[in-house]
């Protein structure tokens, strides 16, 4: 359901924060693909091991992620408008704003860059696999 993904996002950020990629991958399903570009689940180990070197310490951010579930045909939509953060950097946590994701998004949008990340999962109650991720620099209040 789709408090179960959200826990699941909350699950994998934390798994970034810690460069856990091993993990991360394995709440992945099957014929797993990751765009832009045509990334199947080898190639995103690699870019997810350059992408943490080039990071190093940070944090993730992000408000209330919006989740459709269509648990008959066991399928679920998710969006993740996210930053990353290094640790050294000062910036507002935005934590009293993570149930209003148009507030969050207007002024976290101010203060750095934001990306966009769409999750097709696979599963049904509290079994959920990514099949697909998708991820863009956010470019504007979507709701």
């Amino acid at each position: 359901d789709a408090a179960t993904i959200r826990k699941m996002i909350v699950q994998a950020a934390d798994l970034a924060e810690r460069h856990d990629i091993a993990d991360l991958m394995d709440m992945t399903a099957d014929g797993f693909s990751a765009s832009p570009g045509d990334h199947d689940a080898r190639s995103v180990r690699g870019i997810l091991f350059v992408a943490f070197k080039h990071y190093g310490s940070f944090t993730i951010r992000y408000p209330r992620p919006s989740v459709e579930v269509d648990p008959r045909a066991g399928k679920a939509m998710a969006a993740v408008y996210f930053m990353i953060v290094s640790r050294n950097r000062p910036m507002p946590d935005f934590k009293g704003l993570y149930e209003n994701p148009q507030q969050w998004l207007e002024q976290a949008g101010e203060k750095t860059d934001l990306y966009q990340l769409k999750l097709e999962l696979v599963g049904s109650k509290r079994d959920w696999r990514v099949k697909k991720a998708e991820l863009a620099p956010f470019k504007g209040l979507g709701f």
